[in-house]
């Protein structure tokens, strides 16, 4: 379901031809990138391109990463959000929750 690459010591992962983010992935979501948080001080990349929509349980599993990642030390990153959906995170008050950054490459050097 996920893209996976490493960036100087940054773990980026893309959706591979999805663009839904919705209850019928939402839990493979959260435990792929589970795996990837499961050292301390991971810095982690959730690149959001191609995903048009979405929904609660969507919402709930990148709440759920970013929790994971706060209680690993780590860092969570969101990048390549759409319009559409970038208009649900400020309805929904979590562009103050989430570090969201324009693409991949913003939030590489944020990281530095």
């Amino acid at each position: 379901m996920l893209k996976h690459e490493s960036k100087n010591g940054v773990e980026v992962l893309a959706f591979d031809n999805i663009n839904k983010l919705n209850i019928l992935i939402a839990q493979t979501l959260k435990e792929e990138v589970a795996q990837y948080l499961s050292k301390p001080n991971t810095k982690l990349i959730l690149n959001l391109k191609g995903i048009e929509y979405v929904d609660s349980s969507g919402f709930g599993a990148l709440l759920s990463i970013l929790r994971n990642a706060k209680n690993n030390d780590s860092q969570f990153k969101i990048c390549n959000i759409s319009n559409d959906v970038m208009e649900l995170v400020k309805l929904l008050q979590l562009h103050n929750v989430f570090d969201i950054c324009d693409d991949v490459s913003e939030s590489l050097k944020n990281f530095e």
